[in-house]
């Protein structure tokens, strides 16, 4: 089963982020920019939270806020889950279908080195499926 390092090899090694006191709109700005649906909270480089588009609907559009007045401080995902780079596939699916949540910020030695999605983590178990398959097919084949 492949791990976490292995997904964040294929991908940018950019994490975007923002900071807690930039304000909602400024946040969803990058996040349309960069085409994301999360940011992590960086403050003096230590993680301090995640927005997402789930923190916006939830904490801003239902409440009637304002995205322009309101900081992410005040609406960010405090209580983070974070995975390390040696933690398997498997580990990060179960968390993400326990928690209910997309996104996992990956922290290596305190220090934030990536973040792993809903969308890596399914295609992985996919790619693996599809190798197992063919692996079986082959056997099956020669015979």
């Amino acid at each position: 089963m492949k791990d976490v390092k292995q997904i964040l090899a294929n991908k940018p090694a950019n994490v975007y982020s923002v900071s807690p006191a930039a304000t909602v709109f400024e946040a969803l700005e990058e996040m349309m920019n960069k085409n994301i649906s999360a940011l992590v909270v960086l403050e003096d480089g230590q993680l301090k939270g995640i927005f997402t588009e789930r923190d916006y609907a939830r904490k801003i559009a239902l409440k009637g806020k304002s995205s322009k007045d309101t900081r992410v401080s005040e609406i960010m995902t405090a209580g983070l889950i974070t995975v390390s780079p040696s933690d398997t596939i498997d580990y990060c699916m179960n968390i993400m279908t326990e928690r209910h949540i997309r996104h996992l910020p990956v922290v290596d030695s305190d220090k934030i080195c990536g973040m792993v999605s809903i969308g890596d983590v399914v295609k992985s178990i996919i790619e693996a499926q599809q190798s197992t398959i063919q692996q079986l097919e082959s056997y099956i084949n020669s015979y």
